[in-house]
């Protein structure tokens, strides 16, 4: 692999990723969850931190950007939503390319979470770190977009090669499989949900994934086969899809 990938938990549930391109040694925060402990891990990896890459504009995932970008002189990337918090030196957004050392991130709109999000898709080491629009077993509220964009980010998400990998922000992993059981009756599910909370009792991370493990048993994916399950019958994909997250939202297990 081109890119190395630091993944270390801070904040109450977030993880924070350090990549680093190995052919030149330049690395990246994607998100600046908790400036402290980013600026920690960097000295125990001895990483030159070239670049901080935001998916969005929310606190957990870009307050921190000031405080990183004043200790190593990194440079902000992200959508222009960020700016409602932090600035930037760089606006990226659908169809550019992000280049760190060696490695090129192409940037996908993927908003619905908030109506900016991004996601950062490295196809050569077949790596896309999605902020909060997808998660493992689940995918992020719709804070600021409708269904059907949300529907159309996640859709844009599972049509990447199965073998992606996948780093998702938060672990949520365990809740969201709870809520999998409740609606979805597939065995793969099942098998997957006793092996999450399996991990979970270990203090075993859930993170990452892999968009192929996503479209087998994320509910959000299988919406529109879970739709009967839930009285929607006969409607578009993105309704199955905001009947799904509506469950969600109020599911209580």
């Amino acid at each position: 692999m081109a890119l190395r990938v630091h993944q270390f938990p801070c904040l109450s549930d977030n993880y924070g990723f350090l990549i680093q391109d190995e052919a030149t040694s330049l690395a990246a925060t994607v998100d600046t969850p908790d400036a402290k402990a980013i600026l920690a891990e960097l000295d125990k990896t001895g990483w030159k931190l070239a670049l901080i890459l935001n998916t969005h504009w929310h606190a957990d995932h870009a307050g921190g950007n000031a405080e990183i970008q004043a200790a190593t002189g990194a440079k902000i990337v992200g959508p222009a939503e960020v700016r409602r918090i932090a600035p930037l030196d760089r606006e990226v957004t659908e169809g550019d390319v992000v280049e760190l050392g060696g490695t090129r991130f192409s940037v996908l709109e993927v908003g619905g979470h908030t109506l900016g999000h991004i996601a950062y898709y490295d196809a050569e080491d077949a790596i896309a770190f999605v902020g909060d629009t997808l998660f493992a077993l689940g995918c992020g509220r719709m804070f600021e977009g409708q269904p059907e964009q949300m529907w159309a980010s996640l859709q844009r998400l599972a049509a990447l090669p199965e073998a992606t990998t996948v780093y998702c922000a938060h672990e949520y992993t365990a809740s969201n499989a709870r809520f999998a059981l409740s609606v979805d009756d597939d065995p793969a599910v099942a098998a997957r949900a006793e092996a999450v909370f399996e991990a979970r009792s270990r203090g075993e991370a859930t993170v990452p994934t892999t968009i192929g493990l996503e479209r087998q048993t994320n509910p959000f994916l299988r919406a529109p086969l879970l739709a009967p399950n839930l009285g929607v019958v006969g409607a578009p994909d993105h309704a199955a899809f905001a009947a799904v997250r509506a469950a969600k939202d109020s599911f209580k297990g």
